[in-house]
């Protein structure tokens, strides 16, 4: 972004950071999602490597976001991915200052909560 003060620039792995954080307080996300490319396993990423499981990618001076994530047992995939949808398109638009062009979701999970 380009200021009357100067450019801004913010780090893809910023913006991924603070969309993991976002996307992990919302109603029905257990986690993000790890896969392994070696044996094709899924596994659920601790809070330290959170962004390994979103990919941002800026297109025309806007943000596209993939998460993949672990789902929990028993709720709507649809509820849970249009929450997420509106929580990190709200919060990371007002986060960054950059419009979000589209949010991909990839549900690579269930789990059973206790």
């Amino acid at each position: 972004m380009n200021t009357h003060l100067g450019k801004i620039m913010i780090a893809n792995e910023v913006i991924a950071q603070y969309a993991g954080s976002v996307a992990v307080e919302c109603f029905g996300i257990v986690g993000m999602a790890g896969v392994s490319v070696k044996d094709g396993l899924v596994r659920l990423l601790k809070k330290d490597s959170i962004t390994r499981g979103i990919s941002v990618t800026l297109d025309n001076n806007q943000l596209v976001l993939d998460f993949h994530v672990i789902v929990s047992y028993g709720v709507s995939i649809l509820a849970v991915a249009d929450n997420l949808i509106s929580n990190v398109k709200y919060k990371v638009e007002e986060f960054a200052g950059i419009e979000i062009k589209k949010i991909n979701i990839y549900v690579d999970g269930v789990r059973v909560i206790d």
